[in-house]
């Protein structure tokens, strides 16, 4: 299953546009040509509708948002929509600050999502009004971790339901829903958490095999959150003891454009809840 999703990907060389934080832009760009998909980056409100009809999915990311960048995240959003395309959205923060949070609700509002991916306190400010973060880091009590992973499910599956879009909560244990069908995956490894970017990186991969496999959307979202843990996990094992979060940062990126389909379904760490 999970071999063909990335297949799709590779075979069609998705476009994918991405309205995301400046922060971590050029990993956005790298880890998508790395994985055979195709970037373009237009944030400007007199260029991003235009740029997202020509493209196949977007992946808006609200990391660093700005009063200019808010309208344009909202007529790309709705283009997607008229399109057909695809919409992924990672409300980076959501619950640290007024602006993050109510836009994020404000593009929850108005556009129509595949997939809303974001860690777990995040998710919760979106699907309960209210959370907690540390910046834009989940709070540890709102953690997925095996005593309440059955809980995290139920909320993950109901959430979907209401949204009509694929649930992606990412941490130590991922879950990845739809209305009806829960994963859990146990791919990954702590140094991810110790680069800017890797959850931006697992957004902007998801658009692109959300983008090359239109039929098949949960199953799209679990063979990149699949593929983005197992290439951390070989990422790490290629460190000297002289090497750090930069080299990991790069190896990642390695990994993921020498990653292909037998290599992940024999690595996939996953199970349906």
């Amino acid at each position: 299953m999970l071999k063909q999703q990335l297949e799709n990907v590779k075979n069609s060389a998705p476009l994918v546009h991405n309205i995301t934080n400046y922060v971590t832009v050029n990993d956005c760009a790298n880890i998508l040509l790395a994985c055979g998909g195709s970037p373009i980056m237009a944030d400007d409100p007199s260029d991003a509708e235009e740029i997202t009809a020509i493209c196949g999915g977007l992946n808006i990311n609200i990391g660093t948002l700005n009063q200019r960048t808010i309208p344009s995240m909202l007529a790309a959003g709705k283009k997607a929509n008229e399109c057909g395309h695809p919409v992924l959205l990672d409300p980076v923060g959501a619950g640290a600050s007024s602006l993050r949070t109510q836009t994020a609700f404000q593009l929850m509002e108005e556009v129509r999502f595949a997939a809303i991916r974001g860690n777990s306190s995040e998710i919760k400010t979106l699907a309960l009004g209210e959370g907690t973060t540390k910046g834009v880091d989940a709070d540890m009590a709102d953690a997925v971790t095996e005593d309440t992973l059955a809980g995290s499910a139920d909320f993950a599956r109901k959430f979907a339901a209401k949204t009509e879009a694929i649930i992606v909560i990412t941490g130590a244990i991922d879950i990845i829903s739809d209305a009806n069908t829960t994963f859990a995956v146990r791919n990954g490894h702590p140094m991810m958490s110790r680069i800017t970017g890797s959850g931006c990186m697992l957004s902007a991969l998801t658009a692109a095999y959300l983008t090359a496999n239109p039929d098949t959307p949960l199953q799209a979202c679990l063979a990149a959150v699949c593929a983005m843990g197992l290439c951390g996990e070989r990422a790490f094992e290629r460190l000297s003891s002289r090497e750090g979060s930069a080299s990991f940062r790069t190896y990642l990126i390695d990994e993921m454009f020498n990653l292909d389909g037998e290599t992940l379904e024999r690595g996939a760490k996953y199970e349906i809840l």
